[in-house]
């Protein structure tokens, strides 16, 4: 698509059917890839189109109308993408479900949502589905996207290609599909509803967020405003396409963008899929870029003497070099001469991990560490911060480039909205959020839409922050997970848990304190590293619970929990450690699907062990 007309486009895409037919002008031989067989399999622009188009007619054919729900129930895969193109272009309102899902949560979502139609990845998510069929009064049909439909009786289960051969064999009605986008009568508008993503439930019953056309797109003009693409660059997905960030900044703003979306088969695979794709862009949460950085930490302290010296030789000038590249000024020679000297004994090296060629890494849902962020910046690997919510599509604000600044998410994408500020911060610090991309309201929870949007439009995010004096916004805490001592005082964790997660011996934290007269921090050691320090000072134990049940670790531990609280007041002090010998998961439920705390989950998990810890005398020092 020639510059010029894209840049008018801007002003003429409202709906997801009309930025769909604008991405296919792009024309190139990769719109989606997926791994088959081993190798990657590329689906061009007009696989594509034709693709979603043939679905629209199977799902018509079948029966479903604008406004029913259809969920989708899958790993990231061309599937995914076009059912859920699909489904806007047709009026279905699309459910995404994270494929790792507990029966029981899955079950909630699709009777909540009274989907009529499921599309199952895989047998494992047929089965998961079949088994909860009998609570799920609403459901007419699944549909499985790999390989043959299995005979079950009673219970309508279509293949997915049988699917697309019925909308095949209805070809000559395609130009009725693109009617969809054209003509008055037929066409969506932004205020259709689009989508009902349900939060992840950190807390109580996961809410269904109604968003619209609107809604969606106009957080993906609002990127792709501030961080640019360029047609033909790679994309490789990483997070699941259930999750808000990825579904809008990268599945619908790579598509119209031109970009070619490769899916990774998974989070372990990642390694192997970067090396190759060599994406040019990557979305993650926090999480992934503090595996990578910790990995990358383990290898160089494994290593020699002299390796470890070079390597913090090298993060001295990148954190020098990452001062400049913030606000894209060049640094005199002499830093720039010691920065390639580095660049090529450490950084390149760092590079070639993320296959080489990544020129634009954004980053959402929770803060990153600035330590993070210096030591990729500064290796050449600008990680871009924003801020958002599922109820707001996501994007509220976003570092442009040249504004950044570590701990801080970039400026709200609108000044103003309606006559009125896009963002303003509540008398507590709350942040609340008014415009295009605030959502509809909750799914059939008109009292929980209430207590989240005020008379004025404004949703309340739940999120306290403040601004620079550029405008930059800064998130501090959420607002529900503020712990209030027994001594009436308010501790903000997520600050603490950060720079826990900050030190190399600590990969996870969970602060406690709620109505305790201290606070105190659940910690997972990163466990190479504590392994390694244990076998210098040889101590014994076979395992790692045993490891982290020597007195020795915990006297270590608490030394490095100490030097975390000298950056606190007193009164946010961790007095006491409990020591876990594992990852915290989602697959354990301890964190949702997008990888944050469930703090109540945890607090239930480990609860003996939490009273256990504050009946045991507080000793001073």
């Amino acid at each position: 698509m020639p510059p010029f007309f894209r840049f008018w486009s801007l002003f003429l895409i409202a709906t997801l059917s009309e930025l769909f037919y604008a991405s296919l002008e792009h024309q190139l031989p990769v719109a989606l890839a997926h791994r088959v067989a081993g190798a990657f399999r590329a689906i061009s622009h007009q696989e594509l189109r034709d693709q979603v188009e043939r679905l629209v007619l199977a799902l018509e054919d079948r029966g479903l109308a604008p406004g029913d729900r259809l969920a989708i129930l899958a790993e990231n895969r061309p599937e995914w993408a076009v059912a859920d193109l699909a489904c806007a272009l047709s009026g279905i309102v699309s459910v995404p479900i994270y494929a790792t899902l507990s029966p029981g949560q899955t079950a909630y979502i699709l009777r909540h949502a009274r989907a009529r139609w499921v599309l199952c990845s895989t047998p494992e998510q047929l089965a998961k589905l079949l088994a909860l069929w009998p609570e799920l009064p609403h459901l007419e049909a699944a549909v499985l996207m790999e390989g043959a439909s299995p005979a079950v009786p009673e219970r309508p289960v279509l293949a997915w290609a049988e699917l697309l051969a019925a909308g095949a064999a209805a070809e000559a009605r395609q130009p009725q599909v693109r009617a969809l986008v054209r003509t008055q009568a037929l066409r969506r508008t932004p205020g259709d509803l689009a989508t009902v993503i349900y939060t992840s439930g950190t807390t109580g019953d996961p809410k269904g967020a109604m968003l619209s056309h609107g809604n969606l797109v106009a957080s993906v003009l609002a990127g792709l405003a501030i961080l640019r693409v360029t047609p033909g660059e790679r994309y490789l997905s990483l997070l699941p396409l259930s999750h808000i960030f990825e579904r809008t900044c990268g599945h619908f703003t790579m598509l119209y963008g031109g970009v070619a979306i490769y899916y990774a088969e998974s989070l372990q695979t990642a390694p192997r899929d970067l090396q190759e794709v060599r994406p040019e862009i990557l979305l993650a949460v926090p999480r992934i870029y503090e595996k990578i950085y910790a990995r990358v930490r383990e290898q160089v302290h494994a290593s020699g003497y002299p390796s470890r010296l070079v390597f913090h030789l090298a993060l001295g000038i990148g954190r020098r070099m990452a001062a400049w590249r913030y606000a894209e000024q060049r640094p005199g020679w002499p830093l720039n001469l010691a920065w390639h000297l580095c660049d090529h004994l450490v950084f390149a090296r760092v590079r070639a991990r993320f296959g080489g060629r990544v020129r634009l890494a954004a980053c959402g849902g929770a803060p990153v560490q600035p330590a993070i962020l210096e030591f990729f910046w500064g290796a050449g690997i600008p990680i871009y911060e924003g801020y958002g919510l599922t109820e707001t599509s996501p994007i509220i604000a976003l570092c442009a480039q040249g504004q950044m600044r570590p701990g801080y998410v970039g400026r709200p994408v609108l000044d103003t909205w309606d006559g009125r500020p896009f963002v303003v911060l509540a008398e507590d610090g709350e942040i609340l959020c008014r415009g295009p991309n605030v959502m509809l309201g909750y799914w059939e929870n008109p009292e929980a839409t209430r207590e989240a949007i005020d008379a004025q439009g404004y949703f309340h995010t739940g999120d306290i922050g403040d601004t620079d004096p550029a405008g930059r916004l800064r998130i501090t805490d959420r607002k529900k997970e503020i712990l209030v001592t027994s001594g009436g005082k308010n501790v903000a964790p997520q600050p603490l848990e950060n720079a826990l997660r900050a030190d190399r011996f600590i990969e996870q934290a969970v602060v406690i304190g709620e109505r305790r007269h201290f606070i105190a921090a659940i910690l997972v050691p990163d466990f190479p590293e504590l392994r390694r320090w244990a076998r210098h000072r040889r101590l014994a134990f076979a395992s790692d619970a045993e490891l982290v049940a020597l007195p020795e670790v915990l006297a270590k531990m608490m030394r490095r929990v100490a030097r975390v609280n000298a950056q606190f007041s007193p009164y946010e002090h961790i007095r006491k450690i409990l020591l876990l010998d594992r990852e915290l998961t989602a697959d354990s439920g301890l964190l949702t699907p997008s990888l944050k705390i469930r703090r109540r989950a945890v607090d239930q998990a480990f609860a003996q062990r939490i009273e256990r810890l504050y009946a045991e005398p507080l000793t001073e020092g």
